[in-house]
């Protein structure tokens, strides 16, 4: 049965920014409903590292760091490299104008971060990483709701935005037992995420052959950017679309570094153990953490790495933009076959496995204990076929062929014990084009004027802004999902 709901704030998405939103709208006074097609709260923000970028922190002040949010402004054009004049100074402006009290805000609401580091080519440390994992904002931001009144609805996927005399007084939203009503009288604001699992829209903003390539969050669908096109918006920067990109399958079971508990004493214990225990001891927990989220190294396939099939074939030239190729594969799968003088070289600095920046480098042998699932050694090739479940045949001929006649300068895969890394698998990570928005994140129509109570926020009202560089993603989700809050509890004059 269908029912209405009435309420100041409807929030329609449960991610970062959404809840952002939510928290600070309700902090305000207002009531608000924040609706959630997934069965919980997070979103993006958790698959994600867990890094947040900002100026004036009291992790910087505890190391003696002086910052500025004018050095954190210039720092941002030098991340974005050539694309930096297709960059929306005014949010960047937004954004590094907020960092310190964001960062003040997610401090109070509990979450813990380790001490910052440097992400070049950032002038000082300002990268703070969240501890014990990014498990911790998604628990921290729900309770702070909870506390806030805020209503949270979850398996509820917005159907339509409602429109009345040029302005959005509300939503259809679609649950398991039917479809509701919600009226909004303040203001609806759409925080649903990037398109990075919206095949259409990946295809039509970027390029035909990225559109199949799988999202590394499958319910970053787009709707928020279609709602938002329907009344007249439009996307900037929609062509930036970070994939396809390699990665590791994700383990089958979560390991006890990714089952700590989100507490706040838990989080301040580690922040402590990164700053006083020897490298030694740290090093076996940074590496459960770290041979879980990322991918390979470009420098393995230079070393003479190559990417193989399932059907024991080499498909592609591994040193030029092999991710795309690899989604084409068959079940979309691929694996990184070497022999034993690669696996040598990369057991130590400067030739790593993979990296997350600040934090540690993964070698052979950490992908050796802690991916036991994704680690395969043999003696032969035609063994290491049959640990793989390919044609021998198949995978000697291939490999026969690279040494022959394919590998130019790399060496050559002849060393036994052979070895594999994989299945990797490429992914849209993320997608940087949003809906056009004002400095209060009014989205905005293609003739400049303002949807009157319709907000975007987080990936979905990017605006242009470019966020490369880490922690400048979930630094503008928060940013923003609390500036829409703040200006839809009160509208212009």
């Amino acid at each position: 049965m269908s029912e209405t709901f009435d309420t100041d704030i409807l929030i329609i998405g449960g991610g970062a920014s959404g809840l952002a939103a939510a928290i600070e709208a309700g902090r305000r006074g207002s009531k608000v409903i924040l609706l959630e097609q997934a069965a919980e709260l997070g979103g993006m923000m958790n698959w994600c590292v867990g890094t947040v970028s900002a100026v004036n922190t009291p992790g910087q002040k505890q190391l003696g760091i002086s910052d500025t949010t004018q050095a954190h402004f210039e720092d941002l054009a030098t991340h974005a490299g050539s694309l930096a004049p297709r960059d929306n100074l005014a949010l960047r402006r937004v954004l590094t104008d907020n960092s310190t009290d964001m960062m003040n805000w997610l401090l109070d609401l509990g979450i813990v971060f380790a001490p910052p580091m440097i992400d070049p080519p950032q002038r000082v440390a300002r990268m703070h990483n969240v501890v014990p994992s990014s498990q911790s904002f998604a628990f921290h931001m729900a309770r702070a709701c909870k506390a806030a009144g805020v209503d949270i609805r979850l398996g509820t996927g917005c159907e339509s935005l409602i429109e009345e005399n040029g302005r959005v007084v509300g939503a259809m939203a679609k649950r398991a037992s039917g479809t509701d009503c919600y009226v909004a009288r303040q203001g609806v604001i759409r925080a649903t995420g990037d398109y990075s699992g919206a095949a259409d829209l990946k295809a039509a903003f970027g390029k035909p052959d990225v559109g199949d390539v799988e999202p590394v969050a499958a319910t970053s669908t787009g709707d928020g950017y279609r709602f938002g096109m329907a009344l007249g918006g439009t996307v900037a920067n929609g062509d930036i679309i970070r994939g396809p990109i390699m990665r590791f399958v994700p383990p089958r079971e979560t390991n006890f570094i990714q089952k700590l508990p989100p507490y706040r004493i838990v989080g301040h214990a580690i922040s402590w153990a990164m700053r006083m225990l020897p490298q030694f001891i740290l090093r076996p927990f940074l590496m459960k953490f770290l041979t879980t989220v990322l991918g390979p190294s470009p420098e393995l396939f230079k070393a003479g790495a190559v990417l193989i099939n399932e059907q024991g074939q080499r498909f592609t030239d591994e040193l030029r933009s092999p991710a795309a190729s690899v989604a084409k594969q068959p079940g979309k799968n691929a694996y990184i076959v070497f022999d034993q003088t690669l696996a040598t070289k990369f057991s130590g600095w400067p030739n790593f496995v993979s990296t997350a920046p600040g934090i540690a480098y993964a070698y052979i042998d950490d992908y050796r204990r802690c991916r036991k699932d994704i680690f395969h050694s043999a003696d032969s090739i035609e063994q290491l076929a049959q640990q793989l479940k390919m044609p021998p045949t198949e995978l000697a001929a291939a490999l026969r062929h690279y040494n022959e006649s394919e590998r130019g300068e790399r060496a050559p895969i002849a060393q036994g014990p052979f070895y594999a890394l994989g299945p990797v698998r490429s992914y849209v990570v993320f997608t940087d084009g949003g809906l056009r928005v004002t400095d209060r994140l009014e989205v905005l129509r293609e003739n400049g004027s303002v949807i009157d109570g319709l907000y975007a926020v987080g990936s979905t009202g990017q605006g242009g802004v470019l966020l490369e560089g880490h922690g400048h993603h979930l630094g503008w989700a928060f940013v923003s999902g609390r500036l829409a809050a703040a200006c839809a509890t009160s509208p212009r004059r």
